[in-house]
């Protein structure tokens, strides 16, 4: 018994038992939860180890130095079957972020063509748009890298009677052929001079942006920062002497020496990952747009913009807000959709694994290493979108 500030007895609250508290009770159930998935996960690990030892598999990642001793058909970097798997691996997780990065970005912009010509009071093109989209969505993207890859081997001829549409370039069932400047330092210091202008390109627009707010003044930095990202290589070339000589694709055999090839492989797949994925996002954009409010449009034209000015300064910035996190999964999707590269040939990261794992027996290890690097490349594409759907996000005052 307890007294109040009056001085009159009062009685104290009986103590709730601990199975009635909802605070100890919830601790007490995931602490439960927790031992038996740690115990789960010591019993399958103490099994696997044991079963490893008593079939003499070797275990670790001692492998990934040892000798390859297989090809990869593309490789952006330099490989030989003299090399170590750990190199194989690299060249097949740099083959994936090639496709998924060229995919992404081809896929972000006929994805929105087709999502706002879906909108267009144009018949034909709102129809067209429509009929792409579903029939996109609707055939599974491992039919249409099928389909892809077959046309490309069947529709065009050996390299022997290979398309030659303009001198240099070939086209053929070995893939698209074409000559490429040949190897010179100043192409080297052009690419690097073109980093360093797309940053100041950059810097302009922050700083554009900062008057513009400041004084009402617009200032011309677009085209500046493109003159600047053209002018500056270009002035780099002219120094160096104008290199022109070009590394011409030369018929040698059954097949071409030279040049760069794009693959019929990675075609198929990078045409059937953009056509799929585009659809999906060609909905996205529809909808985003449709979120904002028709005042939002009529004011604008009211002052006098053009459809293009309201389309671009004042429905889509207005749009991303409801478009990036439906986007971001669709990014996901394209990145781990690439996986389907081993059903028409391309060397990505899941085909080098697996063959890293037939000629190793270490299949925990290699499926462990494509979880991983496939975990990586959806963090990463994650924390990048998550931070710019922040960046884009609406500041209350």
């Amino acid at each position: 018994m307890i007294r109040n500030s009056s001085n009159r007895a009062v009685d104290a609250a009986p103590e709730v038992p601990f199975w009635r508290d909802p605070d100890k009770r919830g601790l007490i159930f995931q602490s439960v939860v927790l031992f038996v998935a740690l115990s789960v996960g010591y019993i399958l690990f103490t099994n696997t180890q044991t079963n490893l030892e008593r079939q003499s598999i070797a275990t670790g990642f001692g492998f990934l130095g040892n000798e390859a001793g297989f090809e990869i058909g593309e490789s952006p970097i330099a490989y030989s079957a003299a090399d170590s798997y750990g190199r194989a691996l690299l060249v097949g997780a740099l083959n994936t972020i090639k496709v998924s990065f060229v995919g992404i970005l081809i896929t972000l912009i006929l994805g929105t063509i087709v999502g706002i010509s879906r909108l267009s009071r144009n018949w034909l093109v709102a129809k067209i748009s429509g009929i792409y989209i579903e029939i996109m969505q609707n055939i599974p993207v491992l039919l249409q890298l099928f389909f892809w890859y077959a046309l490309f081997y069947e529709a065009f001829p050996s390299p022997r009677q290979a398309l030659n549409p303009v001198p240099g370039v070939f086209l053929c069932n070995r893939g698209l052929i074409f000559a490429v400047p040949a190897e010179h330092l100043a192409h080297a210091w052009m690419f690097w001079a073109a980093m360093a202008a797309i940053a100041c390109w950059w810097g302009l627009v922050r700083w554009g942006r900062r008057v513009q707010e400041q004084t009402g003044k617009i200032l011309p930095v677009h085209r500046s920062g493109m003159a600047l990202t053209l002018l500056l290589p270009l002035l780099i070339w002219l120094f160096a002497g104008a290199p022109m000589a070009l590394d011409v694709p030369v018929l040698k055999g059954f097949n071409f020496s030279g040049g760069v090839t794009v693959s019929p492989e990675f075609s198929a797949l990078l045409l059937g990952l953009v056509l799929y994925t585009s659809a999906f996002v060609a909905e996205i954009v529809r909808a985003g747009i449709q979120s904002v409010s028709r005042g939002q449009v009529e004011a604008a034209m009211s002052i006098g913009l053009r459809p293009g000015p309201v389309l671009r300064l004042v429905i889509l910035p207005q749009a991303l807000r409801v478009i990036i996190p439906p986007l971001t999964s669709q990014m996901l999707n394209l990145t781990k959709n690439s996986s389907l590269a081993i059903a028409i040939g391309y060397s990505d990261f899941v085909s080098v694994a697996n063959t890293t794992i037939n000629q190793t027996g270490q299949a925990i290890e290699g499926v462990a290493l494509i979880m991983l690097v496939y975990l990586f490349f959806s963090l990463s594409t994650s924390f990048f979108m998550n931070w710019y759907n922040k960046k884009m996000a609406l500041v209350e005052r």
